[in-house]
């Protein structure tokens, strides 16, 4: 397969149902068609459907059955052109734009690219190894006037943990006390991790005080932002992408889905040199769960959405 693909190439290769039939049949079953309920490799096609017949089970079904695709309405066409222009989009993609771009409602637009944006979670995340460094920023509007900039205010948590030379991970956090911070850390780090590089909040100390790792300091309160290899200067940079994405792109999302929105940009981030991103990306659509409209929009705490 080709390793990369612009825009106009898109449009050739799958400007139709059926060349994205056809490609969503390769990536799902490389070597053969199988029965998705009884696994029988005993197939016949129905072409004036586009369907096939499980000769075994008699089970009649699409390339689509099973998938994200199925109970969709949308044409795969505007699926895969929105899923191009949100792997291609640094910053990510408001889904006004989409709107415009696809000629659909903006709650279809809404809902399409939330779908897409599940599919991006990493199912199954490894800890985390080498130099770790772990900070937090804040994001969301404008604080109450008076009211000081950073820890304290009442803008959203985002905890950011970056591996150098490896992945990123967001997490929107509910507070940056000691126990939070720990069960991240935990949860995204290995035991035997070279290096955590944090700033000089002391909540850190408190959260790695259980971790046989080396702890190392920054200390931007004396203006302190890099010693030699001790610095945030990597996670920070990520941070200023995020941001970017929530003030040009997004311009205003709801602390329910910003969660989502860190599992796109992490997504986006890791797999920025990744020649297959968008095939690596539709593979996903074909594996990934149903997000129902009605789970998006369900009333929720802060956090038990985030």
């Amino acid at each position: 397969m080709t390793p990369s693909i612009n825009l106009c190439e898109l449009l050739e290769k799958y400007g139709n149902d059926d060349k994205c039939r056809e490609y969503l049949e390769a990536l799902r079953w490389p070597d053969k068609v199988s029965c998705p309920q009884c696994k029988s490799l005993k197939i016949s096609r129905i072409f004036k459907r586009n369907q096939f017949d499980c000769d075994k089970c008699r089970y009649q079904f699409s390339v689509t059955a099973g998938t994200i695709f199925h109970d969709s309405h949308l044409p795969l066409t505007k699926w895969f052109a929105t899923t191009y222009l949100l792997c291609e989009s640094r910053k990510g993609m408001s889904a006004n734009q989409i709107k415009r771009m696809m000629g659909v409602s903006y709650k279809t637009a809404w809902y399409l690219c939330h779908r897409i944006r599940a599919a991006m979670q990493d199912p199954n995340p490894q800890p985390m190894t080498g130099t770790v460094e772990i900070d937090e920023t804040y994001v969301g509007g404008k604080p109450p006037k008076g009211s000081k900039r950073g820890r304290g205010t009442p803008k959203q948590i985002v905890i950011g943990i970056r591996q150098r030379h490896g992945g990123l991970r967001f997490f929107h956090a509910h507070d940056v006390k000691s126990g939070t911070l720990a069960k991240y850390i935990k949860e995204n780090v290995s035991g035997d991790v070279d290096m955590i590089v944090t700033d000089d909040f002391s909540a850190y100390h408190k959260a790695l005080g259980e971790l046989d790792a080396k702890h190392s300091t920054i200390n931007h309160s004396e203006g302190y932002y890099a010693v030699g290899e001790i610095h945030t200067n990597t996670v920070e940079s990520a941070f200023s992408l995020l941001k970017r994405g929530v003030i040009g792109t997004w311009h205003k999302i709801s602390a329910k889905h910003l969660q989502a929105y860190c599992y796109e940009m992490c997504f986006r981030f890791d797999n920025r040199k990744n020649p297959y991103l968008f095939r690596d990306t539709i593979k996903r659509l074909i594996g990934a769960e149903t997000l129902e409209y009605k789970e998006l929009i369900a009333e929720v705490d802060d956090f038990d959405a985030a």
